[in-house]
């Protein structure tokens, strides 16, 4: 009895010995943590989404308070109004910015870009675009198996089963750039979010020149150049095969969509600009509209007669008024020899 009396009596003194020691080492080595950090989370979605480039939203919550400048700092989720009370909450400013939303700038739709093979292996654009090109001719647009999808904790990415291409819901959209991260293709870029979700950009994101573009797809940018001659802002750029629109500069003016003859370029959200029509022809002058239009005379078989032996008609006309004129003189009997010596009866023709 006494043996187990004394194991318990030990056992507690060294637990009671090792919270002490514990204590004292906790004390010392303790690191102080500002109470700001956990308000500033609390300000914030919560989503954990890793769009701010933190692993979540309490890795941005010490950086917003430990760091003076916090102009770099961004919550995609919350916007610009989460990002102004956290600012005034801890005596900062905030850096202004213009909400943004996922756009796929891809146009290669089914019909527009035909398969020219299946992929049997699994259904990920990652590991397809590890293995080959694709499944159609184009070896830089979208693949279709949904990797965008899959990552965003949104739900604003959906794959259209007839187009094979996805679709970003703009209301839904948070921009926190998950989607741009796992697309293997790089076609989903964030861009700036205008009222009404209008947009206008170019689907294609194809290096290739344009005989080859247009072989693979029929929606595809061939680097004409006609976009970047008609943009008054000098929104347009045309580099390396591709046509560029820069969506700090676009004014929405929508002029490019009409030049673009193979339709890369998309606009969503607005109506196109009516086409011009074509200039009419340039009107001819009056004396030439009056010539044209002034009756020819009509040929009696007499005059055909002459021209088919090769003798001006003229030259009769001549002779029958001089026969008629009662002076007439000595260049009758001329015009008489010429009719002779060409074959033909003057009196025939002077009657």
């Amino acid at each position: 009895m006494e043996v187990l009396f004394y194991t318990v009596l030990t056992l507690c003194v060294l637990g009671i010995l090792a919270a002490v020691i514990l204590y004292f080492v906790a004390q010392k080595f303790k690191v102080e943590e500002d109470p700001r950090i956990d308000e500033v989370e609390k300000m914030l979605p919560g989503a954990n989404c890793g769009g701010c480039g933190f692993a979540g939203c309490r890795g941005l919550s010490e950086a917003l308070v430990k760091r003076d400048d916090i102009s770099a700092l961004f919550c995609p989720v919350g916007g610009g109004d989460t990002m102004k009370a956290v600012a005034a909450y801890l005596g900062k400013a905030a850096a202004e910015k213009e909400p943004q939303t996922a756009t796929i700038r891809c146009g290669g739709t089914c019909e527009k870009r035909p398969r020219t093979n299946k992929f049997d292996g699994a259904k990920s654009c990652a590991v397809a675009a590890s293995l080959y090109v694709g499944e159609t001719g184009c070896a830089f647009g979208c693949l279709g198996y949904g990797d965008c999808a899959d990552v965003c904790s949104f739900g604003a990415i959906t794959i259209n089963p007839a187009t094979g291409l996805p679709e970003v819901d703009p209301d839904k959209c948070t921009a926190c750039g998950a989607c741009v991260k796992a697309c293997p293709k790089r076609v989903i870029e964030l861009r700036k979010k205008w009222p009404k979700n209008r947009a206008v950009y170019v689907s294609c994101v194809s290096k290739e020149k344009g005989a080859a573009v247009m072989k693979a797809c029929k929606a595809g940018c061939i680097a004409c150049g006609k976009c970047e001659k008609v943009c008054a802002f000098g929104a347009i750029t045309v580099e390396g095969n591709l046509a560029y629109i820069d969506p700090l500069k676009c004014k929405l003016c929508r002029k490019c969509v009409n030049e673009c003859p193979t339709g890369a370029i998309k606009l969503v959200g607005m109506d196109p600009l009516p086409k011009a029509p074509k200039a009419a022809p340039a009107a001819a002058p009056k004396a030439v509209v009056a010539a044209a239009a002034a009756p020819k005379a009509v040929e009696g078989p007499a005059t055909i007669a002459l021209k088919a032996t090769g003798t001006n008609p003229l030259l009769l006309l001549n002779a029958k008024k001089a026969v008629m004129d009662s002076k007439a003189d000595k260049s009758v009997e001329g015009t008489v020899v010429e009719l002779k010596e060409s074959g033909l009866k003057p009196l025939k023709f002077m009657r």
